[in-house]
Parts: C-alpha cells; sequence; structure tokens
C-alpha cells in the first residue's frame, strides 16, 4: 500500500497549527539507524487510508520527494472529539531485521460449525488482532482463524493458530494461550409449573 508524505520544514506549536488549517497533518518517520524526519500529509487522503485494514498492519511504502521507503504505522493522534488527525508516526523498515507489529485476525466458517447449526450455540470472538514477530517480506496482512469444525466443547486459544512460515505470535502475561473465541451455550428456558386453582372458601352455618 503506498501513501505520498511531504518534508516538513518548519516546525513547532503554531507551524502545526497554520499546516492542520491547510488541510494538512504533520507526522514524523524514525528508525533504521537514521535520522527522525519530520513530515507531512494531507489530511483527507490520510483519513480515508486509516480506514483501511492494511494501512495498520502492513508494510508501506511511503514516497517522499520521489524517493520512496518501508514504513509501518506507529501511532495515530486523533483529536478528542472531531474527526481529525492531529499527528502520525511512522517506523522505518529494514528489510533485514524484524519487526514487531500487530495483525488482524479474519474469522471464518461459525456459521457452518457443529457449534452454531447442531447446538445452537454463539461463537464470539475475543480478540481481534494479535503480536507478532517476522521478517518484513514474511508480514502476514491478517491471520485466518477457521472456525468450521469447532463445537460446544471445544477450546481454540491462539497456540492453535496457523501462522505462514517465520511469523511468530507474541503473547505477553503469564497465560501463554488465551483463549481466541467465546463460546455461549443456548439457554435453556424452563417453563414454570401451573399454579394449583384457589379452592373457593365455605360458608359457615347461621
Amino acid at each position: 500500500m503506498q501513501f505520498v508524505a511531504f518534508e516538513r520544514a518548519k516546525q513547532g506549536t503554531g507551524a502545526s497549527r497554520r499546516l492542520r488549517n491547510s488541510g494538512r497533518t504533520t507526522g514524523i518517520v524514525y528508525g533504521a539507524g537514521l535520522e527522525p524526519q519530520a513530515i507531512e500529509l494531507d489530511h483527507n487522503a490520510l483519513w480515508h487510508a486509516l480506514k483501511k485494514e492494511a494501512f495498520h498492519s502492513s508494510v508501506l511504502d511511503m514516497e517522499i520527494g520521489g524517493q520512496t521507503s518501508k514504513v509501518v504505522l506507529r501511532d495515530v493522534q486523533f483529536h478528542p472529539f472531531k474527526q481529525l488527525v492531529l499527528h502520525v508516526d511512522f517506523q522505518r523498515v529494514d528489510a533485514s531485521t524484524k519487526i514487531h507489529l500487530k495483525v488482524p485476525l479474519h474469522f471464518e466458517g461459525a456459521d457452518v460449525s457443529p457449534a452454531v447449526k447442531a447446538e445452537g450455540c454463539t461463537i464470539t470472538p475475543v480478540m481481534h488482532e494479535i503480536d507478532v514477530v517476522c521478517m518484513p517480506a514474511q508480514l502476514p496482512e491478517f491471520v485466518t482463524v477457521d472456525l468450521s469444525q469447532i463445537t460446544s466443547k471445544s477450546a481454540l486459544g491462539v497456540q492453535a493458530l496457523k501462522l505462514p512460515n517465520g511469523v511468530k505470535t507474541v503473547v505477553r502475561g503469564s497465560n501463554k494461550n488465551p483463549a481466541l473465541i467465546s463460546i455461549k451455550l443456548p439457554e435453556v428456558v424452563v417453563e414454570a409449573a401451573a399454579a394449583p386453582a384457589a379452592t373457593p372458601a365455605k360458608k359457615g352455618k347461621k
């Protein structure tokens, strides 16, 4: 995925405000042993790019002054309540150095699984992305999770993911195999027993 950036000469709060008023967004590119470079981008083009999943999880081609370099998106700062991108950070990618990035999970086949079709369960993803480490050329755009064979008794964790060669997951915390999905059994409705009919009170003799 390719985007165009421009070298930013003026820096500071006032210069950044003027850029935003003119429809530009400030940014910075760092890494790969080079000096950080201040950049600016067209806000509307950036806004639409940020809506695409691949812009967050792929190695991007950034063009500046006719030169193209490989980068990954590292951080985005949004305005608290306006539809406005305040700043973006990119990291340069070295083809010979592994990168650490979040990759989205795509869940497929839940509707045809035994858990849903035969047992009436509800399957809900509890993880939507995973941390991976790999060489830039091996980075997958997303990881597919096949749910077509899931039953109500299945336990699906991160370790069950089928990853491309050279790609490894990074799991933090004591749980090394966190669950990817939650399986909820159908609710069983128990009908309340009918209440006995009230016995009419007997009238006493006068």
